[in-house]
């Protein structure tokens, strides 16, 4: 009975407690975790070089950043000059070449790189002593070789010509150059003329006048000890002459009076690269920072965003859409959403683009999104703290954005107290659909008629941001010429259709430079079979076969096999002339007449599940002069492109002897170094 009493009441106390909560609202946030928040210690030198050292001992390692806080440098017709300067930092001091000062590192198991505004170094712990003295030497008593420079400014001329058919970075450049305006320090770019212009005494102009410790931070974090630290900084760092480097302020860059498109024309493009941007008048000290940062994450910060909702998960128009809210201390942040999409859905992506920037503008976010936006900010914070790096990253913060000693201990107070109305006025504030630059960098044949059609005045500019007519994209393909006509006159011009098919086999060979290193392609073909091994310095790094059942990879050994839609798309290129087999396929189809280095190019595409490819034939010699291809794997998207020209003769066959095409971002330049026509293949070969 007693038993039976109890749980009656039991029972009844569960109902009271349930008919007491409201399960129509939501439920209110818990009060903000307690931060404590450690304080680096920190010293400065007579030269003006600030210390900050967080001490770490869970590991037995060291990592040291150098970063000197000058104002934004404008280059003008010297811009590259700071590049070309930062990638010189570390080419030997006064005391080493270049080639002891880099064994040394290696010789310890630890990294230095420097550039133009600071340095970073990482090793153990016990060799911090000797990491330091060296990062401080490369970075007080410099050398600038002339073979050095040389080679740098090289490197930086290839790497703006290998730019120029890179989509997604044509837009950055002209964006960037339209919102802040070209002189700008954000606004100015490279050209191959303004690197052209730099001579060695600009850089070391450049580094005795910018390389200054007087706004000087040197952040230290690992396993050492302070007081030790004080001793090897001083030893290390103060015969680092006091000086400052010119400060300069700039006026803000101001917003466009009315929403417009301004579209650049890339013909080479299969995707076009969308940019939506205002300037945003706001500070990290600013009261609006932590609900600004909110409103952007609940808008395009996260995959559950209205903007990747919209795009990629409602429409399929792109693998991601996101939104940034840029924050300067030097009155030039900055709102920003962006994303790649297909050429045929560039229009309405943009209509989409608008349609959530108003919605967050129009309509309060819900509830839900609120909690969940807030609760992201909160989790990263606090796993953010388990870096002893995060603790030096706060500090230094404090010190060159001006905020205020308590800024990251009220951090989670201040993202907590965020409201809906906050949302919905930061995000009038600082995101304008009725302001805004849409930049779009696409394929102007297939996408600039349907953009004309949306309710905006459209703009045309150049790659150089330069304001241009528009293109005429009606060049016609005259009559009689199909991709048949087309691919059977590239046969006929390296030496014919038939002398071309009595190759059963074939092996090329091109062979180039890359960051030091030599990089060999060598290609293996007969009629069903393909073979691409990549070699670094004479060492197989990687490989592509195919044959009439499977494509896979081989990398370090072992086979990763590749999607079997790959194999059926390759088809296509399998052969000893990809030419014998397009002849073949009825898919593949003449696209129209595009430039490729200034001449008219036929352009002939086969379409695929994976892979998209399409080469360009000169439409006066009839020679292939670019192949490209996209690759879609696994979520992913990859461009490829290769120039190739110069054609030389071997037994009757014109071979293109040079290759331009990018590895790893960077261009490279390959020679053909070796044809063997009808060699003979065992299996191995294709293994």
């Amino acid at each position: 009975m007693k038993t039976k009493i109890l749980s009656i009441i039991f029972l009844l106390s569960i109902g009271f407690t349930f008919a007491q909560i409201d399960r129509t609202k939501q439920p209110k946030p818990g009060p903000a975790p307690e931060i404590n928040l450690s304080e680096p210690e920190t010293f400065t030198l007579k030269n003006g070089l600030t210390v900050m050292v967080v001490e770490n001992h869970k590991l037995p390692r060291v990592s040291m950043t150098l970063t000197i806080d000058n104002a934004p440098i404008a280059e003008g017709n010297k811009a590259g000059i700071s590049s070309l300067t930062g990638s010189m930092l570390g080419s030997g001091t006064t005391s080493l070449s270049k080639d002891e000062f880099n064994e040394k590192i290696d010789y310890l198991g630890a990294s230095v790189n420097y550039g133009a505004q600071g340095a970073f170094a990482g090793a153990l712990s016990k060799y911090f002593p000797e990491i330091l003295a060296l990062m401080a030497d490369g970075a007080i008593n410099p050398v600038f070789p002339e073979e050095e420079f040389d080679k740098k400014k090289k490197q930086l001329i290839e790497s703006i010509k290998s730019s120029e058919n890179d989509v997604s970075r044509i837009a950055s450049r002209v964006s960037n150059a339209l919102s802040y305006g070209k002189d700008h320090p954000y606004g100015e770019f490279m050209t191959e003329e303004s690197i052209n212009n730099l001579t060695l005494a600009d850089v070391k102009n450049f580094y005795n006048t910018y390389f200054k410790p007087a706004k000087a931070y040197l952040v230290i974090v690992g396993d050492v000890k302070a007081n030790e630290v004080k001793k090897l900084v001083k030893d290390n760092f103060s015969a680092w002459k006091k000086d400052t480097a010119p400060q300069v302020t700039y006026s803000a860059p101001r917003d466009v009076q009315y929403t417009q498109i301004d579209f650049v024309d890339m013909p080479n493009a299969v995707q076009s690269e969308i940019q939506v941007e205002n300037m945003a008048d706001i500070k990290m000290a600013d009261e609006d920072y932590h609900a600004a940062l909110i409103a952007n994450h609940i808008l395009g910060g996260s995959f559950s965003s209205y903007l990747n909702m919209n795009l990629r998960e409602a429409h399929g128009y792109t693998y991601g859409a996101r939104s940034y809210i840029d924050v300067d201390e030097y009155n030039a942040s900055q709102f920003e959403a962006n994303a790649s999409v297909r050429n045929a859905v560039t229009d309405s992506a943009v209509v989409e683009f608008m349609k959530e920037i108003k919605r967050i503008t129009e309509e309060p976010v819900s509830n839900e999104d609120l909690v969940n936006a807030k609760a992201k900010y909160v989790g990263n914070f606090v796993i953010a703290l388990e870096d002893p790096k995060t603790i030096a990253r706060y500090a230094l913060n404090i010190k060159t954005r001006n905020l205020p000693e308590d800024f990251y201990l009220n951090y989670l107070k201040k993202i907590n107290a965020v409201t809906v109305a906050d949302v919905q006025r930061v995000a009038k504030k600082y995101f304008k659909p009725n302001k805004a630059r849409i930049i779009v960098a696409g394929k102007g044949s297939e996408i600039a008629e349907k953009l004309e059609a949306l309710d905006y005045p459209m703009n045309y500019y150049n790659k150089k941001a330069e304001k241009v007519e528009k293109p005429n994209y009606n060049v016609t393909v005259p009559e009689g010429v199909d991709a048949k006509s087309v691919l059977s006159n590239y046969l006929k011009a390296i030496g014919g259709k038939d002398k071309v098919e009595s190759i059963s086999s074939l092996t090329l060979s091109y062979e180039g430079s890359f960051n030091g290193a030599t990089v060999k392609s060598e290609e293996k073909r007969t009629a069903d079979k393909y073979a691409q091994t990549t070699y670094m310095n004479g060492s197989p790094m990687m490989a592509v076969i195919a044959n009439s059942e499977e494509v896979y990879m081989k990398q370090a050994g072992n086979k990763i096999p590749l999607p079997p839609n790959m194999l059926k798309d390759m088809k296509s290129a399998i052969g000893t002339f990809p030419e014998l087999a397009m002849l073949n396929n009825d898919s593949a189809k003449l696209a129209g007449i595009e430039k490729v280095e200034g001449k008219d190019a036929y352009k002939i595409e086969v379409p695929g599940d994976v892979i998209q490819q399409a080469y360009f034939y000169d439409a006066e010699t009839g020679l292939k002069v670019k192949e490209a291809s996209v690759v879609s794997m696994n979520g992913q998207t990859q461009n490829q492109e290769a120039l190739v020209s110069d054609y030389k003769d071997y037994d009757g066959i014109l071979f293109p002897s040079v290759k331009k095409a990018s590895l790893g971002g960077q261009p490279i330049e390959s020679k053909l170094i070796d044809v063997k026509i009808n060699p003979s293949f065992t299996d191995k070969d294709f293994e």
